[in-house]
């Protein structure tokens, strides 16, 4: 095929890998790349892959999307979001993963050459994808019946952006946690580390490999682990039983919002933080945090976040009081932002480097929005022809996602629905995933597949309504979640409900 070089092919017996304690079938690991070259900043740059070709192959296609800034070759397992038992390639699918365009090493040094940015954001996904029907159709002598593109995270943005800009290329979408408008989500980070510095331990530092001086102001005690503890029981308290079932999750999210009230379903503080209650400035600044992300302006940058209980999670705090100071700086300065350059994410003006989101020059002659981005992602009444050709989609996100927000992924399947003129749920529907955090964790009952439904969907015309989904405790072959309540079953379960 066209600029591509095979590597290796080898094959690799029944029970070599496992998958959530399952031994993967026999199957070919072909490894290799695509469009080798030398960047315009003098570095080596190529689209990396590999593909594993299974035996019993059942006729499908799935492309797996990775998350964050990409840059490693995960091993195509077509592993589901939540804590999976099984994959895509355990269920018989051909699948392929990259790095699109760039390596680890190059993390975030890529973002600075204007191919490696455009790879990242749409162009490896939309080169891999017919590279790896006509290997399927070498390997065994007819193409795929069936093509299916998911991942979570980053890996779910570039699923959403393949439904709009490759939409005759996939018949199935399985989009996890869509950092869809990602650079503005870090915008968003940014925005919230403004926010708790002013009430965080003045001079309080932790240390982080990737700082400048290896440690980062500490955050955390804006908002305690004990603290986000009292907010989550009094969320719990005004919202579990909305659903009719007291079981320590909230299942109806929407009414949780607007019955739960910050100011006064949480204890205020008097003089001193005890851990049981907030104080009158941490309950602005939360309040405002889940409100949404404004410039100095008042222009909104980013979604609000709903409540929920997994606001208790370690994740839910690492992205909010680590990530937003050590890793989305790096991303907002060298890969979103036109010319790319320095970013202090305490002092940084957000207002104005939304602006540099938006801009080109003679290098980068597409913005970081827009090789972002999903194209026509506001009123989506571009994807009506995917419709009408019987392709699907499914979207699920952690309710208690501290990074891409779970409201941000409503607002886009109602904005869908309005674009084509009602409900869109005959090939598009959403699930909630309460108590989660980014892909995975929190108090929540995160181990499902969403995979097989939408296969059903699309080939059967079954569409998915509820989808068990069971908690990790102890003994759980694909991972145990630590943070499951000591009151909770080791094996409970309950469905997701489409939105």
């Amino acid at each position: 095929y066209t600029q591509t070089s095979i590597e290796s092919s080898v094959p690799v017996a029944a029970g070599t890998l496992s998958l959530g304690g399952n031994p993967v079938a026999a199957h070919c690991l072909v490894r290799g790349s695509m469009h080798r070259r030398k960047g315009s900043d003098g570095r080596d740059y190529a689209i990396a892959f590999e593909m594993r070709l299974p035996e019993a192959w059942n006729g499908r296609f799935y492309y797996q999307g990775n998350g964050g800034l990409d840059g490693n070759v995960q091993p195509a397992l077509g592993a589901l979001g939540g804590g999976p038992l099984t994959g895509a390639l355990f269920q018989g699918f051909a699948v392929i993963s990259s790095d699109a365009g760039h390596t680890g090493a190059q993390t975030t040094v890529f973002g600075l050459e204007p191919q490696a940015r455009l790879d990242y954001g749409y162009q490896a996904v939309a080169k891999l994808t017919p590279m790896a029907k006509d290997l399927i159709r070498t390997a065994y002598g007819k193409g795929p019946d069936r093509s299916y593109i998911g991942g979570c995270s980053n890996g779910g943005r570039h699923a959403m952006v393949a439904a709009a800009r490759l939409g005759e290329q996939y018949d199935g979408y399985l989009i996890g946690a869509p950092g869809y408008r990602l650079p503005r989500a870090a915008l968003a980070q940014l925005w919230g580390a403004q926010q708790f510095s002013a009430l965080a331990t003045p001079g309080a530092t932790a240390p982080h490999p990737l700082a400048p001086q290896g440690r980062i102001p500490d955050l955390s005690s804006a908002f305690t682990a004990q603290e986000r503890q009292t907010v989550a029981q009094a969320i719990l308290a005004r919202c579990d039983a909305l659903d009719g079932a007291r079981d320590g999750m909230v299942q109806d999210v929407q009414a949780c919002q607007a019955r739960f009230n910050l100011q006064t379903d949480v204890p205020s503080c008097g003089a001193e933080r005890t851990g049981q209650c907030l104080s009158t400035a941490q309950k602005q600044v939360i309040g405002t945090l889940f409100s949404g992300a404004r410039s100095s302006s008042g222009q909104p940058l980013y979604a609000p976040f709903p409540y929920d209980s997994g606001l208790v999670g370690a994740n839910w705090g690492t992205w909010k009081f680590v990530n937003s100071l050590a890793l989305d700086p790096l991303a907002v300065a060298t890969v979103f932002s036109v010319p790319p350059g320095r970013v202090d994410p305490l002092r940084e003006d957000l207002g104005a480097r939304l602006a540099l989101f938006n801009t080109t020059d003679g290098n980068y002659k597409e913005s970081g929005l827009s090789l972002m981005t999903p194209p026509g992602h506001e009123q989506p009444g571009n994807l009506a022809p995917l419709r009408a050709r019987g392709a699907k989609m499914l979207l699920y996100h952690g309710v208690s996602d501290a990074v891409f927000s779970a409201e941000d992924t409503r607002l886009w399947i109602e904005a869908l629905g309005k674009a084509l003129g009602g409900p869109a749920n005959d090939f598009a529907r959403y699930f909630p995933v309460p108590g989660m955090n980014h892909c995975s964790g929190g108090p929540a009952t995160d181990q499902f597949d969403l995979l097989g439904p939408l296969v059903q969907w699309v080939e059967q015309g079954v569409a998915p309504q509820a989808v068990p989904a069971r908690a990790r405790g102890n003994g759980n072959a694909g991972g145990v979640n630590a943070e499951l309540p000591a009151d909770w079953s080791a094996t409970r379960s309950r469905p997701l409900c489409a939105y």
